[in-house]
């Protein structure tokens, strides 16, 4: 038999530290816990907002390059007529209009005497000669201040990205924007140093920089150069880090040059076949005249003879427009 004395103290005990642990507990458990979920939320809401700020600057930026996009493609809508001057300016000719004008009369006087000396004067010669007259006069020079923009335009891209390289590295140095376009206008090679040097000039006499490189973009109307006003345009108003910029755009540049050097040697067997397939029928049509004028005399004086001339020219022309469409890669 317990003793009754004895559990009576054990049981008041008991109780008494229950109490006292009721009593402290709420007071270091609680407050853990509470300062745990504090925490978390606190981490949490942390967490969020830095997400939300990036975010936010994310989108700001997406839209101020949107929005300068659709800047510049307003102002190419409303300056869409081309003049002749630009055209020129584009060609790196340095000529007036009037010039080019003269030019091209002297050009189509040329064509047109050269047709009438080469053969016997007729009506039809008349006509012919007329004709090779506009188009010495109206196309050819055009065609050629064609061709000589296009081979500008593929040797500044070529050498744009070594520009770019110049200006991210000087940037990276510590050396203002401005510095880095000058030793480019200086050190880089043709046509990269009179563009930019142009820009530079415009700078010098109080035109913003983006202003400048605009009328770079005019002068040079490639996609490239769009980005790079765009770029440089967003970092003067909002900030941001120029030198990753340019970086990116001049390995997009080589490797879209690494794409066009793939291209023209996939495609250089259909460029062959289609020249080879071109050239066949006014070869085979010369060799003739020179070895049996008589046999192919017919063709040249007779009507029959003159419309299987122009059926056998339409159908030419048809067919190296077809091989140029299908050898005409887009990448």
């Amino acid at each position: 038999m317990v003793d009754a004395d004895l559990l009576f103290p054990v049981f008041g005990g008991v109780a008494v530290a229950a109490l006292i642990f009721a009593l402290i507990y709420p007071m270091f458990g609680a407050d853990k816990s509470a300062e745990k979920r504090m925490a978390s939320v606190t981490e949490t809401r942390q967490v969020k907002v830095a997400s939300r700020s990036a975010a936010d600057a994310a989108a700001n930026r997406r839209k101020q390059v949107s929005d300068k996009l659709k800047d510049l493609e307003d102002r190419q809508k409303q300056k869409e007529k081309i003049t002749l001057r630009l055209r020129l300016q584009r060609a790196g000719l340095q000529m007036t209009p009037q010039a080019f004008w003269i030019s091209s009369a002297i050009s189509g006087v040329i064509c047109a005497v050269a047709v009438v000396m080469s053969f016997e004067s007729s009506l039809l010669i008349q006509v012919a000669a007329m004709v090779a007259g506009f188009v010495g006069m109206f196309g050819l020079p055009r065609w050629i201040l064609g061709k000589m923009t296009k081979w500008r335009q593929q040797k500044f891209l070529a050498e744009m990205a070594n520009s770019l390289d110049v200006v991210v590295r000087g940037v990276k140095s510590g050396l203002p924007l401005n510095e880095c376009l000058q030793i480019v206008a200086r050190e880089s090679p043709e046509p990269i140093c009179s563009e930019f040097r142009e820009v530079v000039d415009q700078q010098r006499i109080g035109i913003p920089l983006g202003e400048a490189l605009e009328r770079l973009a005019q002068r040079m109307p490639l996609p490239e150069v769009r980005f790079l006003t765009i770029v440089i345009g967003i970092q003067a108003q909002a900030g941001g880090n120029l030198s990753e910029a340019l970086g990116n755009l001049s390995e997009v540049l080589r490797s879209r040059i690494r794409m066009a050097m793939k291209v023209k040697a996939l495609s250089a067997e259909a460029t062959a076949s289609a020249a080879v397939l071109a050239s066949l029928p006014p070869g085979v049509m010369g060799m003739v005249y020179l070895s049996s004028p008589d046999y192919i005399m017919p063709l040249l004086t007779t009507k029959m003879g003159h419309f299987m001339i122009a059926l056998g020219l339409f159908w030419m022309g048809c067919g190296v427009l077809v091989m140029q469409k299908m050898i005409n890669f887009k990448y």
